[in-house]
């Protein structure tokens, strides 16, 4: 997770400071004043990306080093299971489908369709999240 929290560091640093020099730039040349709309695009692209590098910063002093921390580290410490992930899933469909809808209705502002998307996002993720689930253990 270290390597992940300087990647999004750079973006951090990287974006405020194109936000800062858009900022001046636009002030000078443009005869207008600043052009809100890029500044704060900048400054929200820092932001998130501050978020994120930050969470994976905490997360890493929590975790045991992975071998993608390691300098020394070789490709077969990489091996082995990863996790299961669902061979032939049609939950995912689902669920953009019912995000589209919902963003087409949202678009158009008709309310009852946003409610219904909603409903169908929350249908969809809970598909997804109970696909493999076979109910409490008998023997406990």
């Amino acid at each position: 997770m270290k390597v992940e929290a300087r990647i999004f560091d750079i973006v951090t640093v990287f974006a405020f400071f194109i936000a800062i020099v858009y900022g001046v730039t636009t002030y000078y040349w443009s005869g207008y004043g600043v052009e809100p709309v890029g500044l704060v695009a900048l400054i929200l692209t820092g932001g998130l990306a501050l978020i994120a590098g930050s969470y994976m910063r905490f997360i890493s002093r929590r975790i045991d080093s992975r071998p993608e921390d390691r300098e020394d580290a070789e490709i077969s410490d990489g091996a082995g299971e990863l996790g299961f992930f669902s061979p032939g899933s049609y939950w995912p469909i689902g669920l953009a489908g019912a995000a589209a809808f919902t963003g087409l209705s949202l678009a158009f502002f008709h309310v009852w369709m946003v409610v219904i998307g909603g409903v169908l996002i929350l249908l969809a993720v809970g598909g997804l999240v109970f696909e493999y689930h076979t109910g409490p253990d008998e023997h406990e």
